[in-house]
């Protein structure tokens, strides 16, 4: 073997390592972004499981809310469908329809004491505060582990690989800002002079 022949052949050895190097780290996002997506499943599920028992509780004291309560139940199975189909898009739109359901369910709780003193609600009403909580933490980290992705997949000398293997881009999970409703205040009747 001569010096050039050597030289060429550990270029080429060097040139391999590296690609294998850069393959695995793309691999490795991927597989950050795969994790994370389904993190933020085991939550939506979780919830998925508790609103049955939130529309049941609530239905029986928010007889003239039904439009409300089948609002929930709508946004649930489009929930459901985005997770089937992993549509990062159609579930942060199905996600912003669940939130704004929920805002305006826990908002007109307010006009049923007899519901906001029942136990079962109040514990129901803390759990899916909980998960909601859980999904936003779940959500940045899944954004990041995307963000980490598509930076990589678009740098030089990755893109080459990336392009070659078919890594793509992947989208942010974005939910709509819920506007908070406005809230009535009588002062009229509570006041006695």
């Amino acid at each position: 073997m001569t010096v050039l022949e050597f030289v060429v052949a550990a270029m080429a050895l060097v040139i391999l390592i590296y690609t294998v190097i850069i393959y695995n780290g793309l691999i490795r996002l991927k597989n950050n972004v795969a994790r994370a997506f389904s993190n933020i499943e085991v939550i939506l599920k979780q919830r998925h499981t508790e609103l049955p028992l939130l529309v049941a509780v609530c239905r029986g004291y928010m007889v003239h809310e039904q439009h409300v309560l089948l609002a929930i139940t709508e946004a649930r199975s489009r929930v459901h469908s985005a997770q089937e189909k992993h549509d990062v898009r159609g579930l942060g739109h199905a996600e912003t329809l669940m939130r704004t359901s929920l805002s305006q369910l826990f908002a007109r709780c307010e006009a049923y004491p007899d519901l906001k003193a029942n136990e079962n609600f109040l514990a129901l009403q803390e759990r899916i505060s909980q998960l909601e909580d859980a999904i936003a933490d779940r959500r940045e980290i899944f954004n990041e582990s995307v963000r980490l992705n598509n930076t990589r997949i678009q740098q030089v000398p990755d893109v080459v690989l990336a392009r070659s293997f078919g890594f793509i881009e992947f989208a942010y999970l974005k939910f709509e800002t819920v506007a908070l409703l406005p809230v009535k205040i009588n002062l009229s009747s509570s006041v006695n002079r």
